[in-house]
């Protein structure tokens, strides 16, 4: 038998190593080709993959498939076409197999929008994609192209490419008037945020019921590419997320002189909800009286629902969680923080972000925590390796009882050693099946209350 402790003294430093290497276990984002699902999301336009073999799929199953289940749609999963290029067009190049791909795409398949999206090899090797796609221009093919080699950063990054892309090459000049009380929304990562389909459904549900003809621009609430050709007629552009659609907000700012609102936490619950809805009609200057009947009547549903709430909350027994955890990506981080600590009065354990944010914007999310309610603040943490998170979890003092945890997929072992519930609210989410939920607004809230605490007395029988 070997020495055991000379057996842990290698552990130990096989561990450390590993951390010094910088990599990354349990991923929770994917490369910058992973934003293709950006265009699939938009109704009536497939997306055109200019990579290795595999890529394209791989996308697919981690953020489409194994991530709610959420399917591919009309353009995405396997109708994506792709080069699959492989050493040929490594050495020799991929703009003739790229053009062939695209003549035969153009005639078997339809669709109101084409969009190339590149991968490594391509981007590496060099390839006049643009050049490729210039042409196909010329002869009135609807098509734009991005460049989003997986080097260029993960999923969000390729995300802004896309719509960039789009923007500029198909949406084009635009020197007319703008209409007021129309908004165009930039907010959540299409199928990256496991339930941003319905999300988007009741932020342009809220949003019209305050008096706005909103273009909400992706999922099956858009109006497709027409929606898109309207951006610039827009009053203003909203940017509803900590961070992501920032970048689109100031190209649309300088390019159709738009102006932006910047609401950093995504509305969960009534008091953030009527907060939210008072400061865009604010800004956008609508009709305050019509507005607040809408306000006051979502209000008066959502709080009979919640008083019903209040019977089973009330009572003692079911052992209800006192603190949380949250893992996850910005944009859910923080509304689902201030909804537990102001709408049922939970005490925040331990907030980590995990899409690798710019560092441009992580001292404005940082503050978001500051001032959490009157009496709360916390603390936020960016972390992107599954191990090191799991490390937090588990040396934070939660008291005498472990927290309730929201999170993915990756999280399930270690709620199990916790001996406590999770509730999965982000990719990968693999035990969620996912249609039309959401979580946000006024509606989304209430099916946010359902689930947590049907999964809360679940783990508790």
């Amino acid at each position: 038998m070997g020495d055991i402790k000379s057996d842990d003294k290698k552990l130990e430093i096989a561990q450390e190593e590993t951390v010094k290497t910088n990599s990354i276990e349990q991923v929770r984002y994917v490369c910058s080709l992973g934003a293709m699902h950006s265009a699939s999301a938009i109704p009536g336009v497939i997306p055109i993959t200019h990579c290795g073999p595999g890529c394209a799929d791989k996308q697919y199953m981690n953020l489409a498939f194994y991530n709610g289940f959420q399917g591919g749609g009309y353009g995405g999963g396997s109708v994506v076409p792709s080069t699959n290029s492989s050493e040929k067009e490594v050495i020799f190049g991929g703009a003739e197999r790229l053009t062939e791909l695209i003549e035969s795409t153009v005639k078997i398949l339809d669709a109101d929008l084409f969009v190339v999206v590149t991968g490594c090899i391509s981007d590496l090797v060099g390839d006049d994609v643009e050049s490729v796609v210039s042409d196909f221009q010329k002869q009135g093919v609807p098509i734009v192209v991005a460049e989003t080699g997986g080097f260029r950063g993960n999923n969000f990054t390729g995300h802004e490419l896309i719509t960039k892309a789009i923007i500029d090459q198909y949406v084009g000049e635009y020197d007319g008037l703008k209409e007021k009380g129309t908004v165009n929304v930039w907010s959540l990562l299409p199928y990256h945020n496991t339930f941003w389909r319905g999300d988007l459904t009741e932020i342009k549900r809220i949003l019209q019921g305050i008096g706005l003809k909103v273009n909400i621009l992706f999922g099956h609430e858009s109006e497709g590419v027409s929606e898109w050709k309207n951006i610039p007629k827009a009053q203003f552009n909203l940017v509803l997320s900590p961070w992501l659609g920032l970048q689109t907000a100031e190209h649309l700012k300088n390019k159709y002189d738009q102006p932006y609102l910047h609401v950093p936490i995504i509305p969960i619950g009534g008091m953030e909800t009527s907060a939210f809805l008072r400061n865009v009609v604010d800004f956008a200057g609508l009709d305050v009286d019509k507005a607040e009947a809408f306000i006051q009547a979502e209000e008066k549903i959502y709080y009979n629902y919640l008083g019903d709430f209040s019977d089973f909350y009330a009572e003692y027994w079911w052992g209800l969680p006192a603190k949380f955890a949250i893992i996850g990506d910005s944009a859910y981080n923080i509304a689902l923080t201030k909804f537990l600590v102001n709408q049922l009065g939970l005490v925040p354990g331990k907030q980590i972000v995990t899409e690798n944010p710019p560092e441009q914007y992580r001292d404005a999310i940082r503050k978001l925590y500051q001032n959490v309610a009157q009496d709360v603040s916390t603390e936020v943490e960016f972390e992107e390796d599954s191990y090191t998170i799991h490390e937090k979890i588990r040396n934070t003092d939660y008291g005498h009882k472990p927290p309730i945890i929201f999170g993915t997929t990756w999280e399930r072992d270690l709620a199990k050693e916790l001996k406590t519930a999770i509730v999965e609210v982000g990719f990968p989410a693999s035990y969620e099946v996912v249609i039309s939920r959401a979580y946000i607004g006024y509606r989304g809230a209430l099916t946010l209350l359902e689930k947590i605490y049907t999964t809360t007395v679940s783990a508790s029988a």
